[in-house]
């Protein structure tokens, strides 16, 4: 009887850190080694997700787009002038609230993807719950273009687990990380065009996947200047899509 039980406490020993790591996941990041320079990422398997495109002149702009304050038609209009197209992820509350800014990413010929409906930690969802996020932002994106979502995930907070990675992938979406950004995203807390130029351009390299959050007033204001001297440096844009067409 004792032998019976200290093996099942073994068992559960050493299962137990598994589970876990695999409720917590792990968050997303990039360590810069500057301009021209490929930035270090964390290991994922490449047909599930990727974070950087190939070593070549080309960059992908991501726009994180979880609700309006008016920055979001502001960027809309800058690529609409430089002729760029980019990749939204969106949320519930975006395509419910202004259908009509999710009409003009279709139109306007950006490639949609899901960002859930309701920004959770996905690494800490189980396989139904994570269904649950993308099946409803498929129907709530539907609804308000009349167009179905693009395969490709990103992650709220960048938060990934290899669980949540297999699952969304079985689900028939591929998740996109990213290789570069910077500290956008509080409203209250906006840089200054020069600050953030300098610092993406100062990351800048091949294959960049570039995260951008479109509430951001400063990303709003320098966006047009961002393109152009991208283009000046030889880099032509890319939607994620390109990312499986890699070599």
């Amino acid at each position: 009887m004792k032998k019976t039980i200290c093996f099942a406490l073994a068992l559960c020993l050493l299962f137990l850190p598994v589970t876990a790591q695999a409720k917590t996941g792990q968050g997303w990041y990039f360590k810069a080694k500057g301009k021209d320079v490929r930035p270090e990422l964390p290991q994922v398997d490449g047909t599930l997700a990727k974070g950087i495109g190939r070593d070549e002149k080309v960059v992908y702009l991501t726009f994180d787009a979880g609700y309006e304050n008016g920055n979001v038609e502001k960027v809309l209009n800058v690529l609409k002038e430089k002729g760029v197209a980019g990749t939204f992820f969106v949320l519930k509350h975006l395509a419910k609230k202004h259908p009509e800014l999710c009409r003009r990413m279709a139109e306007e010929g950006h490639l949609v993807g899901n960002h859930t409906a309701n920004h959770p930690n996905v690494a800490t969802l189980s396989p139904e719950e994570i269904k649950k996020e993308l099946k409803e932002m498929e129907e709530v994106w539907k609804e308000a273009t009349g167009s179905d979502i693009a395969p490709y995930f990103r992650p709220p907070e960048g938060a990934w687990s290899e669980a949540s990675l297999k699952e969304i992938h079985a689900l028939g979406y591929r998740t996109v990380f990213w290789s570069l950004a910077w500290a956008d995203w509080d409203n209250n807390d906006q840089k200054s065009p020069k600050y953030a130029m300098d610092k993406l351009m100062g990351r800048m390299h091949n294959g960049a996947v570039i995260l951008l959050h479109p509430t951001s007033a400063t990303n709003a204001a320098i966006l047009g200047d961002l393109i152009d001297e991208l283009r000046r440096e030889g880099y032509r844009f890319e939607t994620v899509d390109t990312l499986w067409q890699s070599a």
